[in-house]
C-alpha cells in the first residue's frame, strides 16, 4: 500500500468511526415519547376523573374523547363544591357553570353562565362541533343544550351547597379561602366547615397514542360570586390552551389573575421557547405575582402543562396545589406542585 492509499484508508476509517460515534450519541439522547398520558388538576379529582380518560386512551381513543369523559366525572359528582350542579351558587343562590374544550386542530368550544344543565363540557363540545361560534353564554347556551337533547335539571341546591350558602348569607361577605391545609382539592367532607372550600376547577390535558393533544376545563366558578361573573375556565388562552406542535396547559385558582396574563397560552408559549413544562408554569406564576394589582398573599393560582415529548409539570403561587398524572401502567400518581410563596 502506497502513501496515498494509506491516507485514503485512514480517512474512510476515521469517518466511519466518527459517524458511528455520532449515531450512538444521537440514539442515547433520543427517548421515546411518553404517550398516552393524561393529567388533571387536584389529585382528589384526578384519582377518579383520570380513570375513564385513561381507559379511552389505553384503548386507542382520542385525547379529545378522553378529556371530555374525564372531567364529566367531576361535573357529575354531587360532593364537589366547585364543579357541576352540586357546587356552591352565586350570591343570588343560583349555580352557574363554565367550561371550554380544545383539540389538536385548534377547534374550540365554550359555554359560560350556563344554568340547569348537567354537563357543561359536553355543551362546549357541541358548540365546537355544531356551530360556527366559539362561545355561547347564559340563556342562549341553555337553549342550545336543550335543542341538542340535554335535559333541564332542577334549581334546588345540593345539601352542602345549601349549607354553605346559608352560612355565607349571615354576613354576605366575599372572603374566599385561598387554600386549606388538609385534603387538597375542591371537596367538602362530612364535618368540615360549610365554606371551607370556595372555588376551584378541574382542568385536564392529555396526549393520545398518535401524539395528539386535547384539553378540557370546567367549573362552577367562585362560590357566592356576583351574578354574571365569569372566570378564566371557559376562556381559551386563559384557563386552557392547546398547541399540537408544542404542548398544552390548563389553570386553576383565581381566574381574574389568570385572565390578566392569558395564563395557559403564556405557558404554552414559554414551552415553545424551549422551557420544560415545569419551567413554563413557574414563569407564568412569576408573571402573575409581578402583575397582579392585588396582594399576592391573598390569591392562589396553579398551572399544569404537558409538551409533545410527554414531559409534564406544574407550578403554583402558594403551597397545597397538587395534580394527578396517569401514564405507563395506568396508575394515577399524585404530584405535589412546587410553589413560589409560603
Amino acid at each position: 500500500m502506497n502513501r496515498r492509499q494509506l491516507l485514503a484508508s485512514l480517512g474512510i476509517s476515521g469517518l466511519a468511526l466518527s459517524l458511528k460515534g455520532r449515531s450512538q450519541t444521537i440514539a442515547s439522547l433520543t427517548k421515546p415519547v411518553n404517550k398516552p398520558i393524561v393529567l388533571s388538576t387536584w389529585y382528589n379529582q384526578s384519582k377518579t376523573a383520570n380513570v375513564p380518560a385513561w381507559k379511552i386512551l389505553s384503548e386507542g381513543g382520542t385525547a379529545l374523547d378522553a378529556v371530555e369523559a374525564g372531567v364529566q366525572v367531576s361535573e357529575n359528582d354531587p360532593e364537589n363544591c366547585c364543579v357541576g350542579l352540586g357546587a356552591n351558587p352565586d350570591r343570588e343562590g343560583i349555580v352557574t357553570l363554565d367550561a371550554c374544550i380544545m383539540d389538536h386542530k385548534y377547534q374550540i368550544g365554550s359555554v359560560a353562565a350556563l344554568e340547569q344543565i348537567k354537563s357543561p363540557i359536553h355543551v362546549a363540545r357541541l358548540v365546537m362541533e355544531k356551530t360556527p361560534h366559539v362561545m355561547l353564554v347564559g340563556a342562549g347556551a341553555q337553549q342550545f343544550a336543550v335543542q341538542n337533547g340535554m335535559e333541564l335539571q332542577g334549581l334546588e341546591l345540593s345539601f352542602h351547597a345549601k349549607r354553605a350558602y346559608e352560612e355565607w348569607l349571615r354576613k354576605s361577605e366575599y372572603k374566599p379561602v385561598m387554600n386549606i391545609e388538609k385534603g387538597h382539592g375542591p371537596y367538602i367532607a362530612p364535618g368540615d366547615e360549610a365554606n371551607e372550600f370556595n372555588h376551584d376547577t378541574i382542568g385536564m390535558i392529555a396526549m393520545d397514542k398518535n401524539g395528539n393533544l386535547s384539553g378540557a376545563c370546567t367549573t362552577s366558578g367562585m362560590g357566592f360570586k356576583m351574578r354574571g361573573r365569569i372566570g378564566d375556565s371557559p376562556i381559551i388562552g386563559a384557563g386552557l390552551y392547546v398547541d399540537n406542535e408544542v404542548g398544552a396547559a390548563t389553570a386553576t385558582g383565581q381566574g381574574e389573575e389568570v385572565i390578566r396574563i392569558c395564563g395557559s397560552f403564556l405557558v404554552v408559549e414559554f414551552m415553545r421557547q424551549g422551557m420544560s413544562p415545569e419551567q413554563a408554569c413557574k414563569k407564568a406564576v412569576e408573571r402573575i405575582k409581578k402583575n397582579t394589582p392585588k396582594d399576592a398573599n391573598t390569591i392562589q393560582v396553579g398551572f399544569i402543562a404537558i409538551n409533545k415529548k410527554g414531559e409534564y409539570g406544574g407550578y403554583a403561587l402558594h403551597r397545597n396545589f397538587d395534580y394527578g398524572v396517569t401514564d405507563g401502567n395506568g396508575d394515577t400518581k399524585k404530584i405535589d406542585s412546587k410553589f413560589m410563596m409560603q
